[in-house]
């Protein structure tokens, strides 16, 4: 046990002080978050813009739920995508079918992917590595003919789904033509998400799950439950996926099987290479960086893959911890450079370095 409580205060495993010592504190997202809410005073008169602005608040979440799992949590699922497309159908078909409040079925979408994330996560969690990537990747191909096929339960078959009712407050009802409400819709929505998933990332619960991925054994012998705290963690991420699912069915008012394309796919983890594994909130700057350029590249049609493509090789080679891990990155650049330009000189190195 004197091992055992060593190890544990280490520096190698100290998790508080490591996740204390992560960029982006609770500082750094209050500041993000009011930078984004100030964006439309710039773009209001650009209904193009404000639409790729509401796109990103909503891929960021689900990439956020994405680095918690992946980043975080160290499970390598691939079924991120399809858990978004359950949130959107789910809400949706309950919304138009059943009747049910348009918020109601948001939640309910949300809770309807959690449900998801937990029959995937039961057998994936005895698996490991490469093998639940696997796995979670086959659900995403597999929904494509099940969506097809229940044409008849309302998912709209090989068509889309649409007329599902609009979502309103009071009198008023929130419409695609109208981007302003929309936008502080989502940010609220989004922002609640952040912190959420802030809160949990420094709770026991974050450091059970950071532990277990950094090393199992050590956890294991502590008394970390690595199944239990590994199904909560698929629980919660697919929730919050879930629930942008249910906003972008009704932002947007129509959803297909073309959204699980390997074009979402690829794009998503390209936003969550480029923010950082494990870097929090570096995924919301790559979703909405990546958001952006991807609507800018259009015109290159499929050429934008090859783009998207390059920016992952030079984000790996240069920037292995992603956007919120640059100064880390540069540091021994940045140091080289001063050596050479100092060499011969008795200089100290700045600070940091």
């Amino acid at each position: 046990m004197g091992l055992i409580m060593k190890a544990l205060q280490s520096k190698t495993f100290n998790l508080r002080n490591r996740l204390a010592s992560m960029p982006g504190g609770l500082g750094f997202l209050i500041g993000l978050i009011v930078v984004i809410a100030i964006l439309p005073l710039f773009f209001k008169d650009s209904s193009y813009i404000m639409h790729i602005l509401i796109i990103s608040l909503i891929w960021s979440g689900v990439v956020v739920g994405w680095d918690l799992m992946m980043g975080y949590a160290g499970i390598f699922t691939f079924a991120q995508v399809g858990i978004f497309v359950v949130g959107a159908y789910s809400s949706g078909m309950l919304a138009k079918l059943n009747g049910i409040d348009p918020w109601l079925g948001v939640l309910l979408g949300g809770l309807a992917s959690a449900l998801v994330g937990l029959i995937i996560g039961i057998p994936c969690l005895r698996l490991r590595g490469v093998y639940v990537a696997l796995v979670t990747f086959a659900f995403h191909l597999v929904l494509v003919p099940l969506i097809k096929l229940g044409g008849p339960i309302g998912t709209g078959g090989a068509m889309n789904l649409v007329g599902v009712p609009p979502l309103t407050v009071g009198g008023y009802t929130f419409t695609v033509s109208d981007k302003i409400p929309w936008f502080y819709l989502l940010l609220v929505v989004c922002a609640l998400l952040y912190f959420l998933n802030y809160r949990v990332i420094h709770s026991k619960l974050g450091l059970a799950f950071t532990a277990l991925r950094d090393s199992e054994n050590l956890a294991k012998s502590v008394g970390v439950d690595d199944y239990k705290t590994s199904l909560k963690v698929f629980a919660f991420s697919s929730f919050l996926t879930g629930i942008l699912g249910g906003f972008y069915m009704q932002y947007v008012g129509v959803i297909s099987t073309r959204i699980l394309g390997m074009d979402t796919f690829l794009l998503i983890m390209v936003m969550l290479i480029l923010g950082g594994l494990g870097r929090f909130p570096g995924a919301v700057l790559g979703a909405f960086g990546v958001t952006f350029l991807n609507y800018y590249l259009r015109p290159l049609e499929n050429y934008r893959l090859v783009v998207f493509g390059l920016i992952v090789l030079l984000a790996v080679v240069f920037m292995p911890k992603g956007i919120m891990g640059l100064p880390d990155s540069a540091r021994p650049y940045i140091k080289r450079a001063f050596t050479r330009l100092t060499k011969g000189r008795a200089v100290k190195p700045p600070e940091g370095l």
